[in-house]
């Protein structure tokens, strides 16, 4: 039985790849900021499902889950926990603070999880490490506003192509996911597809992740994305 850690597992894409990955029997290390307050996550209460506590941006936290699960085989680690950022993220209204705070949760926190899990990837026979990102990181897209979200997401890509070969003689697969644009609390009720269409297709692609297909970009569907 394979293990999956999902990082934001308690709402969007993350709860219903840890829905859809522990219906299929595999084992799931969710974790959330505040599990007590977790509900739907809760509510799953199945036997394969571990939920533990985790602030990505929290260098002390990140510590407490790696000792927990110290000497615990990771066969998949999906960097989903994530964040829009500011409002104010425009040309002429940016949140400076705030851009510092999403790039550390959705550029830093993914490399310094990835770090903290390495050697529990490393007991596993097919180690991946997925992170998810966003079309509006494509340099080859370009978009208006979202300074913040866009420019993290577009570090992101970067540093899991460079973690992909860094990992290479590890035996470690890396890469980056558009999920598409999902239906979720973040894309909104008028998005292209659901979020069971968005994590189902994820899962299908980490499943069949090769040796070439590390360190590029993916969308949900396997289909490749320009950088």
């Amino acid at each position: 039985m394979e293990s999956i850690l999902i990082t934001g597992a308690n709402r969007g894409i993350g709860f219903e790849l840890t829905r859809l990955l522990i219906d299929d029997g595999r084992r799931v290390i969710a974790t959330c900021r505040d599990p007590e307050s977790a509900s739907d996550l809760n509510a799953l209460d199945a036997s394969n499902l571990h939920i533990y506590p985790l602030e990505v941006t929290s260098t002390k936290s990140i510590e407490a889950l790696k000792g927990a699960l110290s000497g615990v085989q990771i066969d998949v680690l999906i960097n989903n926990a994530g964040e829009m950022g500011s409002k104010r993220q425009r040309i002429d209204d940016m949140n400076i603070d705030a851009w510092r705070h999403t790039f550390d949760v959705n550029t830093i926190a993914p490399f310094q999880v990835s770090m903290a899990l390495l050697d529990n990837l490393k007991l596993s026979l097919r180690p991946r490490i997925i992170s998810v990102s966003s079309q509006m990181g494509a340099l080859s897209r370009i978009s208006s506003g979202a300074f913040a979200y866009q420019s993290s997401k577009a570090a992101l890509n970067k540093v899991m192509q460079v973690m992909a070969k860094d990992l290479q003689s590890e035996n470690i697969l890396v890469c980056s996911m558009h999920p598409g644009w999902v239906q979720t609390d973040m894309g909104g009720p008028s998005a292209d597809i659901s979020v069971n269409e968005s994590a189902a297709g994820m899962i299908s692609f980490f499943d069949n992740l090769t040796s070439e297909q590390s360190g590029r970009f993916w969308k949900w569907n396997g289909e490749e994305h320009a950088w």
